[in-house]
């Protein structure tokens, strides 16, 4: 009963949405005002295309999660899942046969088509007031981007993952009497503590193949948000503050005060270049640990031994900030959706996505966090769903992984590149720095 009563107030959202469809200056492509008792007699029957990364499983949570918008607005939502989305939603866009809304996973990609003016202006066709209340700020700002004439609300958050999480071994840190931190002095005395008891505090590997060094871009990213402000890690995402620059000097003092430490890493400093980053936290759950912690997103759990229970076997906690003045950052990822086509039916659609209801179905399946306010967190049907949307609730700020947001030539290129080198000491830090800067496009 309860789930009904929420599907209708998610419903009476998108209703009041009618009127944006109807009139009030808004450019309405020939819709017809609701007629009669039906609200959505002006929509039912009609199709809104959709393209984004979705495959396999993902891709059929997604479409259940939408079924019960489809079934009450008469909405047909027709999804298109591509493994090559990046390189076919180019090719659509810029061939002028673009969807009429499409999921990127990375906000980078997006902001390409909103420079040449593609993609249409959310200020102008959703009802914003409920959008504003339904995300922290920092959602918005990230949704926001600059178009040929100024800067609009380029798209709206759909799933997303949380990063800033350490797990540990909840069997052996409960029995070791190890307090879980809250403060970043907590965690240093945590780390002492450890060290003192004989055994060394972290796990850490960054070994990925071709994409070996990018836990170390995550890393960073991390300091950054804890030593700086979120002005500066705009700046330094976009290329406007350099790499050696004084601010992401001190962010990477920060991470190699623990990496580079004496008996803080298991396999010390060089030991962290050749580990495989999904190895890496394996350490924790030997007989005794071979290490305690390890920094990684929610998707780490499946490198974790098999037959391992969340909250009895392990946990984590949220890795605190650094400065005071920065507050709780959490570093995420996601799917942001934005609309290409304007028309009701797709304005109705992009609406629905604002409100948690659009994920609810994917969120108590499993393998989905909601941004959204409205969103409940009794719908996390396991324990590491749950706290990891408690924990991005809780957030004063959100930041995208930075390293997705910069061109590819850096952030999947001489970010890893370079950061690996001189991790593993092969290069100076002045030497790493210099090279990541030279690689942004002129």
């Amino acid at each position: 009963m309860k789930k009904v009563l929420f599907l209708l107030l998610a419903v009476l959202m998108v209703i009041s949405t009618v009127p944006l469809f109807a009139g009030g200056g808004q450019d309405t492509k020939g819709a017809a005002a609701p007629s009669g008792d039906d609200p959505y007699a002006q929509v039912r029957g009609k199709v809104v295309t959709m393209a984004g990364p979705f495959v396999d499983a993902d891709a059929v949570k997604f479409k259940e999660s939408v079924k019960d918008f489809e079934k009450l607005t008469g909405i047909t939502i027709q999804y298109e899942g591509s493994k090559e989305f990046e390189a076919s939603i180019a090719i659509r866009v810029d061939g002028g046969n673009p969807p009429d809304i499409a999921d990127f996973p990375q906000p980078g990609l997006l902001e390409n088509f909103v420079k040449k003016g593609q993609v249409v202006d959310l200020n102008k066709v959703l009802d914003m007031e409920k959008v504003k209340k339904n995300y922290i700020q920092s959602w918005l700002d990230m949704g926001t981007m600059e178009g040929p004439n100024g800067k609009i609300m380029a798209g709206i958050w759909g799933r997303v993952n949380g990063k800033s999480l350490v797990w540990y071994n909840k069997k052996e840190f409960d029995a070791a009497g190890y307090k879980v931190p809250t403060t970043w002095k907590e965690l240093e005395e945590l780390q002492k503590m450890i060290i003192s008891d004989g055994d060394t505090p972290w796990a850490i590997g960054i070994e990925s193949g071709a994409a070996t060094g990018w836990p170390a871009t995550d890393w960073l990213e991390e300091m950054m948000l804890r030593t700086n402000s979120l002005e500066d890690y705009d700046r330094w995402v976009k290329g406007e503050l350099k790499f050696d620059s004084p601010q992401v000097r001190k962010a990477i003092k920060a991470m190699t005060d623990i990496w580079f430490a004496d008996g803080m890493v298991y396999g010390g400093r060089k030991g962290i270049a050749t580990t495989s980053f999904g190895d890496s936290p394996k350490v924790m759950f030997e007989k005794p640990p071979k290490a305690w912690l390890h920094k990684q997103g929610n998707f780490v759990t499946s490198f974790f031994p098999e037959n391992l229970k969340a909250n009895v076997d392990y946990d984590f906690f949220y890795l605190p900030g650094i400065d005071p003045k920065y507050g709780k950052p959490v570093l995420v990822a996601g799917d942001i959706y934005a609309m290409f086509n304007d028309r009701p039916e797709v304005r109705m659609v992009m609406q629905y996505f604002a409100t948690g209801a659009s994920v609810e179905k994917w969120v108590r399946s499993g393998g989905a966090i909601s941004p959204h306010l409205d969103s409940k967190l009794e719908w996390y049907s396991n324990p590491v769903d749950r706290k990891v949307a408690e924990t991005i609730q809780n957030a004063t700020s959100v930041r995208f992984d930075g390293s997705d947001l910069m061109p590819g030539a850096v952030g999947a290129g001489a970010f890893w590149k370079e950061m690996t080198a001189y991790v593993s000491g092969s290069k100076s830090l002045d030497e790493a720095l210099k090279a990541i800067d030279a690689a942004w496009p002129r």
